[in-house]
């Protein structure tokens, strides 16, 4: 195959240079061809862009940053508030089984004037009282939701009371003059609450039947009725008394109006009251005792309940506006102040309560 045919249009043939074809028109005619040509041809593909590299930009990689530690502190707020830590009141509720309970029974004494008494007509009153419709109020019962149930000395711990028909019945806590002390809260079916009052231990006897009683060693050799299991009676033995031990306050009040023993000696709450009550019959006698009675709500086993009660206590300490605790001492205790004359009856401010461990949620205001 010639030459000729290896493109794909003609080749024409220059014309020699002469005086037909000079120079010149050789070198339009070449460029005209060139210029055809390049016309037939079609254009080269274009060289593709490239992005340059990117630029490392240090303000977004802050933000970045910033938003992820955000992200993380608060995952770390969500996780405090509803996962880790103590329990909030409404877990406090449901471990103490309150939102399941109907009725409140509550365990108190039923023949001290003062601080728990019932009357003939099935009224209760006394400081005690008054204070367990204190903590039924924030635990959310109505005043008709409680149930008061007499208990005896020894039956605070086991947690159960007797109703009117003479049938034991379990409670849920004891408020019924309840001292703590080390002992007691040794025991695992006994968990008391913050103090709820602090009184001492007196003496009571018939006026003018005795001579004046300044200590117990003044008792010694004789006989004086204590409660059963009550922290006075060991403080009689010590100073050499007979002890005669009963169960209820009215049977060592029998006993005294019958010549059975020549004194009473329990704490000062508890014998003002008879004093109050009864103010030409007895003499009250204060003893000096360093030692403080302080009184606690018995929730037996339940933990949970002994922080709800806390939780009262607490509030009714510090919240100012919250004088529920005052108006009961007035009512039972301050009242019988002008009766016992110079004999203390109990501390007339309320005891200053730790804070409870509960968690306090963000919306709440717990404490």
């Amino acid at each position: 195959m010639s030459s000729d045919r290896r493109f794909a249009w003609p080749v024409r043939r220059r014309t020699p240079a002469g005086p037909e074809g000079t120079a010149e028109d050789i070198a339009v005619q070449d460029v005209a061809e060139r210029e055809a040509a390049d016309r037939r041809l079609p254009p080269p593909d274009p060289e593709p862009l490239v992005d340059p590299p990117p630029r490392f930009n240090l303000a977004m990689f802050r933000l970045a940053a910033l938003g992820l530690a955000l992200v993380l502190a608060l995952g770390l707020a969500v996780v405090r508030v509803f996962g880790g830590g103590p329990p909030s009141v409404a877990e406090l509720r449901a471990q103490s089984g309150v939102d399941t309970w109907t009725v409140l029974p509550i365990g108190v004494k039923d023949d001290q004037p003062g601080t728990a008494y019932r009357d003939v007509n099935g009224r209760w009153t006394g400081f005690d009282v008054d204070i367990a419709y204190m903590i039924a109020e924030d635990l959310g019962f109505r005043r008709d939701d409680v149930r008061f149930y007499g208990m005896e000395s020894e039956d605070r711990a086991r947690m159960q009371a007797v109703d009117l028909s003479g049938k034991r019945v379990p409670v849920k806590m004891v408020i019924a003059s309840y001292s703590i002390t080390a002992e007691r809260e040794a025991r695992k079916d006994v968990t008391f609450s913050e103090p709820y009052l602090f009184t001492e231990q007196s003496v009571l006897t018939l006026t003018g039947k005795h001579k004046p009683v300044s200590t117990l060693r003044d008792l010694k050799g004789e006989q004086v009725c204590s409660l059963s299991t009550a922290t006075s009676a060991s403080a009689l033995v010590t100073a050499g008394a007979d002890v005669v031990s009963r169960n209820r306050m009215r049977e060592c009040i029998e006993d005294l109006r019958a010549g059975r023993v020549t004194a009473v000696s329990t704490d000062a709450a508890i014998l003002a009251g008879f004093k109050a009550k009864y103010p030409k019959e007895f003499d009250h006698w204060d003893m000096g005792i360093d030692a403080t009675e302080a009184y606690g709500v018995n929730v037996g086993e339940n933990e949970a309940l002994k922080k709800l009660v806390d939780l009262t206590l607490y509030r009714s300490y510090y919240e100012p506006a919250d004088d529920r605790w005052e108006r009961a001492y007035q009512a039972n205790l301050q009242s019988e102040a002008s009766a016992n004359g110079k004999t203390p009856i109990a501390v007339a401010t309320q005891p200053r309560p730790d804070r409870p461990d509960i968690r306090e949620l963000p919306w709440e205001d717990v404490f």
